[in-house]
């Protein structure tokens, strides 16, 4: 398993550890069994970012400490040249860049999204609402059982509770950025 996610895995744990929880009590907090949490938690499993999302929010810590061990300290702008966001090694199948990692108490997430062209992503599910917007290539977002097929300019908001995935199409990459609503 990559040392990062071995990182992240090791972070979670800690703050499990020091808020004096056990396993069983956060996987419940969190509906997913136990010993997949323990499998995150001992970096035997990548964790998917809609479950790190949760985790932050159980621990009130920003997402950005829990995957670089830094707290943001920005609290009224911030400043993300270009190629220079936070990259959150997550699945084969996307390249994610934080673009906002350095302000503290964000209220929504944007990422900038790489579509790696040929993989299926399996479909995730995540608390609030999520705001897609194609920026070069073609992808197909499938949500729920529906399929929105976007190209350069077009956008898509969602209801994120509803499982979906993104999908790089004609196989080329596609980017995206997308919003998440924390």
């Amino acid at each position: 398993m990559n040392e990062k996610i071995r990182d992240v895995a090791a972070r979670i744990k800690g703050l499990r550890l020091l808020s004096g929880y056990t396993i069983e009590e956060v996987s419940k907090v969190l509906n997913i069994a136990a010993p997949v949490y323990e499998q995150y938690e001992s970096g035997e499993d990548d964790i998917p970012v809609s479950l790190l999302y949760e985790i932050s929010d159980y621990y009130k810590v920003d997402m950005t400490e829990i995957l670089t061990g830094v707290s943001p300290k920005l609290h009224d702008v911030s400043l993300v040249k270009k190629g220079e966001g936070l990259k959150i090694e997550r699945y084969d199948q996307y390249e994610f860049q934080s673009l906002a990692f350095k302000y503290a108490r964000r209220k929504i997430e944007p990422l900038l999204v790489t579509l790696v062209p040929g993989k299926s992503p399996e479909l995730v599910s995540h608390k609030g609402q999520e705001f897609n917007y194609c920026l070069e290539g073609r992808m197909k977002v499938v949500v729920n059982k529906d399929e929105y097929v976007l190209e350069p300019g077009d956008s898509l908001y969602f209801n994120s509770l509803l499982p979906h995935k993104m999908l790089a199409m004609d196989e080329k990459e596609a980017r995206f950025i997308t919003v998440i609503l924390l």
